[in-house]
């Protein structure tokens, strides 16, 4: 039975948090990101979902991708676009981003942003369209993130349609 890749939204960061540090505004620790030249391997950026070419200028800065601040709340390193670009995302189409990596680590969270236990995993790339349509089989799983499987590093948040 062929599964149903229709219910699934990839989620890129927001066009107004993005503005607001390119502009220069301050991320979650309080500082203003760094600006830097791209060496063209492994930067695959949050806005656009795309991988940033060499010798194109981006921004680094620390993002925790949570409306709420518990222990579930990751924040680690994420690269944007030094200037600004389109939102990617928003319908079932596999980003750039996700296409550049031989695996991915898929985590599920509940509606409070709880990891869902016995449910996250590295799931190898051509696989993950699949493993997203077994993991919203479980109405206890509300949205996922995909992370690199290198340095845990968030990638985008996955929806239910």
């Amino acid at each position: 039975m062929e599964k149903n890749h229709e219910m699934q939204k990839f989620k890129a960061l927001e066009k107004d948090i993005v503005r607001h540090w390119q502009n220069g505004g301050k991320y979650v620790h309080g500082q203003v990101p760094d600006r830097r030249i791209s060496t063209g391997k492994g930067s695959p950026r949050r806005h656009c979902l795309k991988d940033l070419p060499e010798g194109e200028e981006m921004l680094i800065l620390a993002h925790r991708p949570f409306d709420g601040v518990h222990a579930y709340a990751e924040t680690g390193p994420i690269f944007l676009c030094a200037d600004p670009c389109t939102r990617g995302g928003g319908n079932s189409e596999l980003p750039d981003i996700l296409t550049t990596s031989p695996d991915y680590l898929v985590k599920e969270y509940s509606a409070d942003e709880r990891i869902v236990y016995g449910t996250s995993e590295v799931v190898a790339t051509p696989e993950i369209q699949s493993k997203i349509a077994d993991v919203f089989a479980n109405p206890d799983v509300a949205f996922i993130h995909v992370r690199s499987t290198r340095n845990n590093c968030y990638q985008l948040r996955i929806e239910r349609s």
